[in-house]
């Protein structure tokens, strides 16, 4: 009996080193982790305009190409912005290209009314009267025009603002695009309406210097030659205010086909279509809806473009580097298999992109071992069904010889 026990237990001993020989020549140059899951970039859906909701042609987890309209707007009301706006665009255009041709004309007439100066000395009584009533007429205007001026620098600098303020929060993803592309058009528009404030204030100051003149000339009282050297001056700013005019309305265009941008770029907007080809998910609008910009509506994922985040401990990573093979055994469909390769490793522990990172100077010490995330991709053709869904648990293995 004792010599059978001791074959007995000699047998199992041989047994056990054999399953653990095979144990290590099966796992050495492995390195294998639970803690890993099938990741995707999700693409978030907002309304960018808001509006009444008149048709969604997709249901939750349809297939969708680049460029496929999900959800329609009802587009009327910014149909008529456009033509409200393209309606004072052209009226703009038509007040500029008169102000520009009248430029040539007063230029004309600045010189004939040199040559016609003679017959005003008889009318310089009258007209002084007159041109007081135009110096304090044109002073009111230069206010007016100064105040106006001052008031689009003001309102021009805080858009300003605005868009440097707005620039950081988009780049955070903290704002909608269209909220800071709405800044941007604001901006640009209070630039032009300053530039023709600063026009109108050149008019005004003009007018004012021309009025003066014609009174300077009224006092001549029969002097010909200073009345004619008095009119003569005055030609030039004449000349000048025609040009201000002129300057004044071309600012005025630029403003109109700002609108008119901005009101194409919202009626394009009505129209939602997907960015990239992908799988309809989270879907939170219907037919008849009242949505308002920014509103989150859906999300695409696009599922040709899956990888795995797998977080090894720290300790494991020593021999891990890009481009080994790695073997994915997915926790779903019976364990499947899917091969693929190491792409890169995260540049710090998961730990530090945590809301409240662990700072170990402030108290006692217990050391806990991190783990390090690392994007692992998938060979092609390894999943054409697209049976990997973000969220899924997989066992990624990798090869590390």
């Amino acid at each position: 009996m004792t010599a059978a026990r001791v074959r007995i237990g000699i047998a199992v001993f041989v047994v056990a080193a054999l399953a653990a020989g095979v144990w290590w020549w099966s796992t050495r140059n492995r390195e294998s982790t639970d803690d890993a899951q099938v990741d995707a970039g999700v693409t978030p859906i907002a309304a960018r305009v808001g509006g009444t909701v008149v048709a969604v042609p997709i249901v939750d987890n349809q297939q969708v190409h680049e460029g496929m309209v999900l959800v329609q707007i009802d587009k009327r009301d910014y149909e008529i912005a456009l033509d409200r706006a393209r309606a004072e665009l052209a009226d703009a255009e038509a007040s500029a290209a008169a102000a520009r041709a009248g430029v040539p004309i007063t230029s004309t007439t600045a010189a004939s009314n040199v040559t016609t100066a003679r017959g005003s000395v008889d009318q310089a009584a009258s007209e002084v009267s007159a041109t007081e009533q135009a110096i304090e007429a044109a002073k009111a205007r230069l206010a007016t025009a100064q105040a106006r001026h001052r008031e689009a620098i003001a309102k021009a600098a805080k858009s300003a603002k605005d868009v440097e303020r707005f620039k950081p929060l988009l780049a955070k993803d903290e704002i909608p695009q269209q909220q800071f592309d709405g800044a941007v058009s604001a901006a640009n528009a209070d630039a032009a309406a300053t530039e023709s404030a600063a026009a109108q204030v050149v008019e005004a100051e003009l007018e004012v210097r021309v009025a003066q003149s014609r009174f300077a000339q009224a006092q001549a009282k029969g002097h010909q030659a200073s009345a004619e050297l008095s009119e003569a001056q005055t030609g030039p700013e004449q000349v000048k205010v025609t040009q201000a005019r002129a300057a004044a309305a071309d600012a005025k265009v630029m403003q109109a086909r700002a609108v008119v941008r901005q009101a194409e770029m919202n009626l394009e907007y009505t129209t939602v279509k997907a960015p990239v080809k992908g799988t309809v998910s989270k879907k939170s609008v219907e037919v008849g809806q009242l949505i308002q910009p920014g509103q989150a509506l859906m999300a695409v994922i696009p599922l040709d473009r899956v990888w795995i985040t797998a977080n090894f401990k720290e300790t494991q990573v020593e021999h891990i580097r890009p481009g080994q093979r790695v073997t994915i055994r997915a926790d779903a469909y019976g364990g499947r298999t899917f091969a693929g390769k190491v792409e890169s490793l995260a540049a710090a522990t998961g730990a530090r992109f945590s809301l409240l990172p662990p700072d170990n100077s402030t108290g006692n010490y217990v050391k806990v071992v991190q783990r390090i995330p690392i994007r692992i991709s998938l060979d092609a053709g390894q999943d054409p069904d697209h049976l990997l869904r973000p969220g899924m648990s997989v066992v990624p293995t990798v090869h590390t010889d």
